[in-house]
């Protein structure tokens, strides 16, 4: 930034510009709308598991009806696009992960409803093995090794049926090296050129996860932890050489997650590479907001300035639980 040049008081009077809403609005550096909002939303195949998470308190997993009524919600709202995240059944979770690429996953049909009932919504899906996992991990385990070529020659079976379903946006948040060359790839000779890819290219071994894992049915099930392929939280540049990698690599669009613990990661990112730069306000964020919003010791307003920390950070968008109600703020 330039250095600024202020004209002494009484000259200069900063509050001048704060002085209407209007004037505020003409002046504001970032602006929110819900054109910056991804939705993640939970999809359940189980009977009964529908209904709002426990540790995420107004977030629910969906049946597909469900997912219809959201996607038609988000259109009303002028939410561009969705994410959606599989709560499968743990009896049929297994070693080898068989079910992440199969065309009648609840993922995949999740994606065609989507296209079915709003087909100009963007529908954004993540590409990891965990909700298929017997073991919770985002890739193939072997004797307690999470294996990296293996995992990715089944990620991108993973990647290649969900293009097939309809898919936009293509979500790699597994953290294998390697896997952008490998779906971009792919993609490319499966004739899918024009499907996008957010690569999740910054993501930290965070404690902030423990909500979602509860909403995908991962946190009973996960053995070990996963600091052998997400990044330590102490690593700034460690974060930025993954991002340059996976725009080498042929990623459209990168991604930091957690959010706002690492907002100077977003700001590192897009000073750097000045690409479409993206953030996940992941679920323990998410679960500290809500649970003081409803204590009454913050008000909605929380939310907004939340999201508004990201854009200044230099995010074009955030994922955020908060999508619908925020758009409906901004409205």
């Amino acid at each position: 930034m330039a250095n600024p040049i202020i004209a002494p008081f009484p000259a200069g009077r900063l509050r001048r510009l704060r002085r209407s809403p209007n004037i505020r609005a003409m002046v504001s550096e970032v602006n929110l709308t819900p054109a910056n909002l991804i939705w993640p939303i939970f999809v359940t195949e189980v009977q009964g598991a529908e209904g709002e998470i426990a540790s995420m308190p107004g977030v629910d997993r969906l049946t597909i009806d469900g997912v219809k009524r959201a996607a038609e919600r988000a259109a009303r709202l002028n939410i561009p696009a969705i994410c959606i995240f599989p709560h499968s059944d743990s009896d049929l979770r297994t070693d080898g992960c068989e079910r992440a690429w199969d065309p009648d996953n609840i993922g995949n049909q999740a994606i065609r409803a989507v296209k079915e009932t709003v087909p100009d919504l963007v529908v954004m899906t993540d590409i990891a093995l965990d909700p298929y996992n017997a073991n919770g991990h985002d890739g193939l385990v072997v004797n307690g090794e999470i294996l990296n070529d293996e995992t990715v020659e089944a990620l991108v079976r993973m990647a290649l049926v969900q293009a097939e379903s309809g898919a936009d946006i293509l979500g790699p948040s597994d953290m294998m090296d390697g896997r952008i060359a490998a779906l971009r790839g792919a993609l490319e000779q499966a004739g899918h050129k024009n499907t996008a890819i957010l690569s999740y290219a910054a993501k930290f071994a965070s404690a902030y996860y423990g909500p979602f894992r509860d909403a995908v049915g991962a946190s009973g099930r996960l053995v070990g932890d996963k600091k052998t392929y997400q990044i330590n939280p102490a690593n700034k540049g460690e974060a930025i050489r993954c991002v340059a990698r996976d725009l080498s690599e042929g990623a459209d669009m990168v991604m930091v997650k957690p959010g706002m613990p690492y907002l100077d990661i977003c700001r590192a990112v897009k000073d750097e590479f000045g690409a479409p730069t993206f953030a996940y306000q992941v679920s323990g964020e998410y679960a500290m907001i809500e649970g003081a919003i409803r204590n009454g010791w913050l008000s909605q307003d929380v939310m907004v300035e939340s999201l508004l920390a990201f854009r200044r950070a230099g995010c074009d968008g955030v994922l955020s639980y908060f999508a619908p109600t925020v758009a409906e703020m901004l409205a």
